[in-house]
């Protein structure tokens, strides 16, 4: 996806200091100037190279990592799907089940009702791998391989 004549390596170090941003402080209340700023970019400059880099927006990005966390929490069925969704930085229960439903294919009551059991001799780091949300569902994993 890296387009080398588009993006200088210099940009290219800024732009995984955004995405460590995203990946460590996703639950924080994140925009696309406060993004921008750790990548040392104009917010406009940064959204573009964000998105030739990584293949999606920084904002698509952040909620990609808050759903996979969501989904995490719903698996463990000891929080409500509104206390999932304030955990992971999400402010509207709507939004967040829209887009849960969206990048899961179920919704996020039925996937917190749904049996988990299967996922429990995995490895968190491979379910994590497994499980992953993907709006397109490229680079899925299958674990029947």
């Amino acid at each position: 996806m890296w387009d080398a004549g588009r993006v200088t390596p210099e940009d290219l170090k800024h732009l995984r200091r955004a995405r460590d941003l995203i990946d460590r402080d996703y639950a924080q209340p994140l925009d696309v100037p406060a993004m921008a700023r750790t990548a040392l970019m104009s917010p406009a400059h940064f959204a573009r190279q964000f998105r030739v880099v990584y293949g999606e927006t920084p904002y698509s990005y952040l909620m990609t990592r808050r759903i996979e966390r969501a989904k995490a929490l719903l698996r463990r069925g000891d929080l409500s799907v509104t206390e999932v969704c304030m955990a992971v930085g999400a402010t509207s229960l709507g939004s967040f089940s829209t887009r849960f439903t969206e990048l899961v294919g179920e919704s996020p009551s039925a996937y917190r009702a749904r049996n988990h059991g299967d996922l429990a001799p995995i490895p968190a780091c491979w379910a994590k791998l497994v499980t992953r949300p993907s709006r397109n569902k490229e680079a899925q994993v299958n674990p029947a391989r």
